[in-house]
């Protein structure tokens, strides 16, 4: 029906192709209000992009993540044809699309979270896999949802009510209630699998980690540590030091157990 009506219109102006677009999620904030969360016709005279269809609509080409010309994913310098049926995606904050996307060698998706009062475990566990997870045990419901917004965070949370509000655009209920199964429910989800990085981020405080010369140990780690092991990391806010001792083994055999 659609190829159809469109041929009609060629009929009536027979120097313009016309297309069909839709743009997902945040993109349409993008947009003129009537063109917002629907698909709508594009008329063009020549031969034309679709880099330069999207820039034409003033959408930030560095927002745009995946886009399937007739459900087939493509890069930007496609040369759109007529009755061309165009999707175009931001960040996929639940699926992996590496594989899929034509646009760059590496997704846009940077996973980033903040919990809910319930899992501070889980949190040690994804700042254990290298992903910046906000936690605070006295953070309110309201500002969980004000920070998610600003950032662009997942929230994680045992409570419904949590996101049950307009705002929250991204969230998820966690089910399990056992930590370590809550880290795998999480990683299987979201397709983290390819994201983790083990050893990038402090425990406590969920900032970046650092390598930090030998010699410029402090005194919280004992004699004993500095003479078996040479590579030492520190928080770069809270200055905690970090090594690769058993505990590191304990955590890379732990994490190796939720990518399956």
């Amino acid at each position: 029906m659609y190829a159809r009506n469109l041929k009609l219109r060629r009929r009536e102006s027979k120097y313009y192709k016309t297309i069909r677009l839709r743009f997902y999620a945040e993109l349409n904030s993008f947009l003129p209000v009537d063109l917002r969360q629907r698909a709508f016709d594009y008329s063009f005279p020549g031969p034309i992009t679709v880099k330069e269809v999207i820039e034409s609509m003033k959408i930030p080409l560095s927002e745009v993540d995946l886009i399937l010309v007739n459900g087939r994913a493509v890069d930007f310098n496609y040369p759109v044809n007529d009755l061309d049926y165009i999707s175009v995606y931001p960040v996929f904050e639940q699926f992996d699309i590496t594989e899929i996307s034509k646009l760059r060698k590496t997704p846009l998706r940077v996973s980033k979270f903040i919990l809910d009062s319930h899992l501070g475990k889980l949190a040690k566990y994804l700042r254990m896999a290298g992903f910046d997870t906000l936690y605070e045990n006295n953070y309110s419901d309201n500002s969980i949802r004000e920070i998610a917004a600003k950032q662009s965070r997942i929230i994680l949370t045992r409570d419904r009510d949590l996101l049950s509000s307009r705002n929250v655009t991204h969230g998820y209920y966690i089910r399990n209630i056992n930590p370590k199964e809550q880290m795998a429910e999480v990683v299987a989800k979201f397709e983290l699998r390819t994201q983790i990085n083990p050893f990038t981020r402090c425990l406590i405080c969920n900032s970046e980690l650092k390598a930090i010369d030998k010699q410029d140990v402090n005194s919280d780690v004992t004699e004993d540590t500095r003479k078996i092991f040479d590579e030492f990391y520190q928080c770069s806010h809270c200055h905690k030091i970090y090594w690769k001792g058993s505990h590191y083994e304990r955590m890379m055999e732990f994490l190796k157990s939720v990518e399956l």
